[in-house]
């Protein structure tokens, strides 16, 4: 059964982690600031929609990492 990152959801491969990926953790395997998160998921978001405005990229970031179990009770 694949696991996936409880704060992205990225399956979990070659990642210092047992709950998060390499994308959502720091060179120590650590998981980065619910900011620094957002930010990645808004940039992943931005290359599906490319004419998007910052603003509603950051707003759906932040919606999806509401529905994370890493972030769904901060």
């Amino acid at each position: 059964m694949q696991k996936f990152c409880q704060s992205c959801g990225a399956p979990l491969t070659e990642s210092k982690s047992e709950s998060y990926c390499p994308y959502c953790t720091d060179e120590n395997g650590e998981l980065k600031s619910r900011e620094a998160v957002r930010e990645g998921i808004a940039a992943w978001l931005q290359m599906f929609t490319p004419d998007a405005a910052s603003v509603d990229l950051q707003a759906r970031a932040e919606s999806y990492l509401r529905a994370m179990p890493a972030w769904a009770e901060v």
